[in-house]
């Protein structure tokens, strides 16, 4: 593969898809729909014009991003449907009672549904799911749709390198060529730090500076305890667990804090626990059916053995970028997370119409929300994917960061470090796709300086699980999910401002441990 020329006129246009979204949706208040599609067009004329992609490269990042789009757009469409589904019979406004009547306080409701509950769900399935799921139930508690986005989007941050099932560290594994347990308890240290960050965050959206100080016990008791149960079994028992097992002992820890006197009043009466199961009878089925298609190896096996794939040649710029051949996204499709949501959704109508909750028609209702809802955010994932595969493919991607990796000091380096896996998680879309891109520079990159390598690689995929929250694709997944589409500009905007805290913590810890202890 010959380097693309590094010089400051190539690193600016690689940089200009990048720069035109963020002034798009944050400066001008576009929608993702709108402003990807501009961003994309213009990245399609760099790629050619500047870069030297062929029209045959273009082609067939066009169906990569097809495929790419389908993973994520077939966890929305349905993420809408279970939703709007539970909305109908009702259950939305069971669950804001249920909760509230476990704790009163506003804050710890939503640290339960925009902090925990959204990081246990990122461990079963992730890309999308958590704040597909977890963003209408916070606006069901009483939280603007606005918050409800920010708060399940920065919540589940932390736990996005092991959620999954670890599939972004088994990719830094792999393309990195070096063992598990090398990378891991670094790894795992950065993240459970980044967890206090990404919990107070979330309390200080829900209730501000008073909300913070009010939670605060709880939040540092419970980012302990997941971020220890996430080290201690993801580090010396299956890396696949970590955060499925922290989740649910987050939810445990948060149970039992609700119920404490500092969080509830004298008057405070709780639901039964029959209410509760109907409440969440949606999302325990959900909950339930994950574990088992993901967890029981003869029934993943089973419902895993339908594929689809595209196989793609091996292909080169004018520059000498090369594109590797291969197979792209595969979709495995009765056992994908969308399809789970799909199978929950199912199970739900049943159960609801056995209760009683469904009336005539809401069906039909239920298919014009689901529509009304998926629709533009489609539009703009598929402009925002397409645009991440263009650049690249034609080496843009790769450039950006080589710039910023070349023109850093051995001594400043580790405060730039995770910005760089947070910068290719949000054009990506994905602390996956963020290692597969950077892992192998970061590396060289740290030998060359001589930086601790585990260290530098455990940063770059901290910031790319914190920065893949923040990337646009995500963000209009939230929105789609709250009756936002086409304002996903106004939630960036606000989003940055938080999202930017917890990568930054992490580049001081990083700077710390590396010239403390290396």
């Amino acid at each position: 593969m010959n380097e693309i020329p590094l010089n400051l006129l190539n690193w600016l246009l690689a940089f200009t898809p990048v720069l035109m979204i963020l002034v798009l949706m944050l400066w001008r208040h576009w929608g993702g729909s709108k402003a990807g599609a501009v961003a994309y067009l213009v990245t399609l004329l760099i790629a050619w014009l500047r870069f030297g992609a062929s029209f045959e490269i273009l082609a067939y990042a066009q169906a990569k991003a097809v495929l790419l789009s389908l993973d994520v757009l077939w966890i929305i469409w349905n993420a809408l449907l279970l939703f709007h589904l539970t909305r109908e019979a009702g259950a939305i406004d069971k669950i804001g009672k249920a909760l509230s009547s476990l704790t009163p306080d506003h804050t710890l409701q939503g640290l339960i549904l925009g902090w925990v509950f959204p990081s246990f769900l990122q461990g079963l399935g992730g890309f999308g799911v958590p704040v597909a799921v977890s963003a209408p139930l916070l606006v069901g508690l009483g939280f603007s749709p606005v918050q409800a986005v920010i708060m399940a989007s920065i919540g589940h941050g932390w736990a996005v390198t092991f959620g999954s099932l670890a599939s972004s560290f088994q990719t830094l594994v792999a393309v990195t060529g070096l063992p598990g347990e090398t990378l891991a308890p670094l790894s795992l240290l950065l993240l459970g730090i980044s967890g206090y960050v990404c919990g107070g965050l979330v309390a200080w959206i829900a209730g501000g500076w008073h909300g913070l100080k009010r939670t605060l016990p709880a939040i540092l008791l419970i980012a302990s305890g997941m971020g220890l149960v996430q080290f201690l079994v993801a580090n010396y028992v299956v890396w696949t667990l970590g955060v499925t097992l922290a989740g649910i002992f987050g939810l445990i820890l948060i149970f039992l804090i609700s119920r404490s006197l500092k969080y509830r009043d004298s008057q405070s009466t709780f639901a039964s626990p029959g209410d509760l199961l109907k409440s969440f009878s949606s999302y325990i089925i959900l909950v339930v059916l994950a574990f088992s298609v993901n967890l029981v190896t003869p029934l993943n096996t089973f419902l895993s053995q339908t594929k689809f794939t595209l196989v793609f040649p091996e292909l080169s710029t004018s520059l000498g970028w090369l594109v590797p051949g291969g197979t792209g996204r595969t979709l495995t499709l009765f056992s994908h997370p969308g399809t789970i949501l799909l199978y929950s959704s199912l199970l739900a109508y049943v159960l609801y119409r056995k209760l009683g909750y469904l009336s005539a028609g809401a069906l039909q209702r239920v298919g014009s929300q689901v529509a009304k809802g998926a629709v533009n955010s489609s539009i703009g994932i598929l402009a925002m994917v397409a645009l991440s595969v263009v650049m690249s493919d034609s080496g843009m991607t790769y450039l950006l960061a080589r710039g910023l990796s070349q023109e850093v000091s051995a001594i400043f380096y580790p405060l730039i470090d995770p910005f760089i896996g947070a910068l290719g998680a949000f054009i990506t879309g994905s602390n996956n796709n963020a290692n597969v891109l950077f892992a192998v520079l970061q590396m060289n990159a740290a030998e060359m300086l001589g930086l601790s390598i585990p260290l530098i690689l455990a940063a770059q995929t901290t910031g790319g699980a914190l920065g893949s929250v923040l990337a646009p694709a995500k963000v209009i997944v939230g929105c789609s999910t709250v009756g936002l589409g086409g304002q996903e500009g106004k939630v960036m905007q606000k989003m940055m401002l938080y999202g930017l805290l917890p990568i930054a913590v992490v580049a001081l810890a990083t700077f710390l441990i590396q010239w403390v202890f290396y």
